[in-house]
């Protein structure tokens, strides 16, 4: 698997830089390049591309206002000097952003992050495939908005997600974060492989189950979270992983 990325950015110099990463990460592939926003809506019109590295100041047609013009629209990495831009930009469901100048594990991760979703949406496992995710030196993170602003958490410190209707509290040992977002959104973005859907309500991080009785699963810290009986198949998963 691979993915067909445009590059949409007015400064030369972010495009070699861009250019260079892109040429070190094996399932990226460079489609085009453009210099304007409106150069590159004319692009996509001719061009199926997968991800778009994205800048926002631009001439005429700014990056965020190109975003919103886009019906279907692919997966975005917003490439930006500007951190203010950060909250609106989450707020369109991009797919990471990027603060230059970047540094190429940076990068690396977003491009992981990227084919993680593109996987998802296909209903791919990325993981079989011949281009896997490269691996990065940290841990897995995951952006919550909460308070009116972004926090950048690991995902080895998430306990388990609790819905709320059109909120989800996300807690940690320490505590939880309320965010506006559906469980679902969450389930399709945390990896397979360390967090399960235990009930309609309920997220949980295998690493803090202790032990099952019945219809409970107690975590190590002592909290008690209910089994759905639609969920019972997770018993395997969580007793055999």
């Amino acid at each position: 698997m691979s993915l067909r990325c445009l590059i949409v950015d007015d400064e030369p110099l972010a495009h070699e830089v861009i250019l260079k990463y892109i040429s070190d990460v094996s399932f990226l592939e460079l489609s085009g390049q453009c210099y304007r926003a409106t150069e590159a809506l004319e692009f996509l019109s001719r061009n199926a591309v997968d991800l778009i590295f994205l800048d926002i100041r631009m001439p005429k047609l700014n990056g965020l206002d190109f975003l919103r013009t886009l019906q279907q629209r692919p997966l975005i990495i917003i490439t930006s000097a500007f951190e203010e831009h950060a909250l609106e930009s989450f707020d369109l469901d991009v797919c990471d952003y990027l603060l230059k100048p970047f540094r190429f594990d940076r990068f690396l991760k977003a491009a992981n992050r990227a084919l993680a979703e593109h996987s998802l949406k296909n209903n791919a496992q990325p993981l079989a495939q011949n281009h896997a995710p490269v691996a990065v030196n940290e841990a897995e993170e995951i952006y919550i908005k909460s308070d009116k602003k972004f926090v950048l958490l690991r995902l080895d410190a998430l306990c388990y997600l609790e819905s709320l209707g059109n909120y989800v509290k996300v807690w940690q040992e320490q505590g939880f974060l309320l965010t506006p977002r559906t469980l679902s959104s969450f389930e399709s973005q945390l990896p397979a492989e360390s967090f399960v859907r235990i009930h309609k309500s309920y997220i949980l991080n295998k690493k803090f189950v202790h032990y099952i009785e019945g219809n409970t699963i107690y975590l190590k810290n002592g909290t008690q979270l209910p089994l759905g009986k639609n969920y019972k198949q997770v018993l395997k998963q969580l007793l055999h992983s």
